[in-house]
């Protein structure tokens, strides 16, 4: 079982104030574990677009505070853009990337739409795979009249009640619509004139509702800071309605009125994928560098920064990651010194690459493993019961195979102590002394674990393979 990722895009309806939009990178932030990956800005939008990832529990709790700072500073009776909202925290899309399932992403947009509302007094719409009604699939649905058409139907129009929280807006911040996605990429196209009814003609030919591509949103405004009219889209799935395509038909579009584009962003992050098959294609991307291609960030963050990520997580005033997810990186830390030896010394025999690889996977899995317990001891008292068995028994079997693997390893690397070069042994003895405290530290996180189980059977199993260990 490996790492488990989610990506959460949020829209904002603030992007003239950069000190307003710090503030929601900072909520962000402020929750251990959580990679911020990109901001975007926008002043003709007056929008801001945020990019982070993560495990599913701490992006949802990034996201839900991150909606909670934009209630507290955005005021939707004074804010106005060519971008249509009707929320402070506008749109809160969960997006799957490793090791989640959509199913999974739905679970994590309900849990952030209830504490949106439990913790802000903000009514939430569901849309895209989390839409409780198939007319909300479509977030065009669920904001048509904008902050102030809705604010003027919602108490009075059943069909416009919010599927959680009260039928009233919230004063200031309105509503979010929380959802779960495929990756979409934001794209915009920029034409050589100011005349924004023929952006708006060109967007009606090439979105999906209107006639055109079946993945494709688009819509037509005015960049006042530029005086440029812009089709500005939402490809929702890129494999299916490659950019270039969606380009190429813009392109064609604009050369009917004797428009040329003079450009294309990309707003947030784009799936290195979606580069790949456009490679042919000559996209103009003014704002193209490789930093905003997904995979890139993400690799960059957890192989340079990894280490230091993870000591801020392991330091930070919340209990997960704690003892067992230090373990498994004990573990994997005697393993990669142990693969380092077997392979100076010549001594193929020796492999420690599979529990490298297994004990650095258990250090989130110990982490998430807790979280389950935390999130079931949240449930009311008459329900938990049956959840919180099983959240324990996963929090038990994670360190227990750590134990076991970090066994193995100090056993290989004693094994190799006596036979490898002396030249070896500070490291050896190093990964030694590092397998023990991870067998000892799992260990203790097994012990703790099974105080709380009832299942007996499952108890003496795993006494019995701790015993095994002794």
């Amino acid at each position: 079982m490996g790492r488990k990722l989610i990506e959460c895009v949020p829209n904002f309806s603030e992007g003239r104030d950069p000190e307003k939009v710090e503030a929601l990178v900072s909520a962000v932030r402020s929750v251990p574990g959580v990679i911020m990956l990109d901001r975007e800005m926008d002043a003709d939008h007056n929008r801001s677009v945020l990019t982070f990832a993560g495990p599913p529990e701490a992006v949802c709790e990034a996201a839900v505070r991150a909606a909670g700072k934009a209630v507290e500073l955005i005021d939707l009776n004074k804010q106005s853009g060519v971008h249509p909202r009707i929320g402070a925290a506008d749109v809160v899309p969960f997006v799957p990337i490793e090791g989640v399932t959509m199913e999974e992403c739905v679970r994590i947009a309900v849990r952030a739409g209830e504490e949106i509302w439990r913790r802000f007094q903000v009514p939430v719409y569901f849309y895209e795979a989390a839409a409780r009604r198939p007319d909300r699939v479509n977030l065009e649905n669920i904001r048509r009249g904008q902050f102030e058409g809705l604010r003027s139907e919602i108490g009075v129009n059943p069909d416009r009640a919010p599927d959680i929280g009260e039928a009233r807006l919230h004063p200031t911040a309105g509503a979010t619509v929380v959802g779960a996605r495929k990756f979409l990429i934001a794209y915009n196209i920029n034409l050589g004139t100011a005349d924004v009814e023929i952006a708006k003609r060109i967007a009606k030919a090439v979105r999906y509702s209107s006639g055109g591509f079946r993945y494709v949103k688009a819509m037509g405004v005015l960049l006042g800071s530029r005086n440029i009219a812009q089709v500005s889209m939402n490809l929702t799935d890129f494999e299916q309605t490659p950019v270039h395509r969606v380009f190429e038909a813009v392109r064609v579009e604009a050369e009917r009125y004797g428009v040329p584009v003079v450009g294309s962003e990309i707003v947030g992050l784009i799936p290195k994928k979606a580069l790949e098959m456009a490679a042919e294609f000559y996209l103009r991307a003014e704002n193209f560098r490789p930093e905003i291609v997904l995979e890139n960030r993400l690799a960059e963050e957890t192989a340079g920064g990894g280490l230091d990520q993870f000591l801020d997580a392991l330091a930070a005033a919340s209990p997960a990651p704690g003892g067992g997810s230090a373990a498994a990186a004990g573990g994997a830390m005697a393993a990669a010194l142990g693969s380092m030896v077997a392979q100076l010394a010549q001594r193929p025999e020796y492999d420690f690459e599979a529990d490298r690889r297994f004990l650095a996977a258990a250090v989130e899995r110990d982490a998430e493993a807790f979280r389950g317990v935390m999130a079931a001891y949240r449930m009311p008292k008459e329900e938990r019961s049956p959840f919180l068995e099983e959240a324990l028994h996963s929090a038990a079997e994670v360190p227990m195979e750590v134990a076991e693997r970090s066994f193995h390893v100090r056993a290989q690397l004693e094994s190799l102590l006596r036979e490898a070069p002396a030249k070896f042994a500070s490291d050896l003895e190093t990964g030694r002394a590092l397998a023990t405290a991870a067998l000892t530290g799992a260990l203790a996180n097994v012990r703790a674990n099974l105080s709380a189980i009832q299942d007996e059977a499952f108890r003496k199993s795993m006494e019995q393979r701790m015993a095994a260990l002794q």
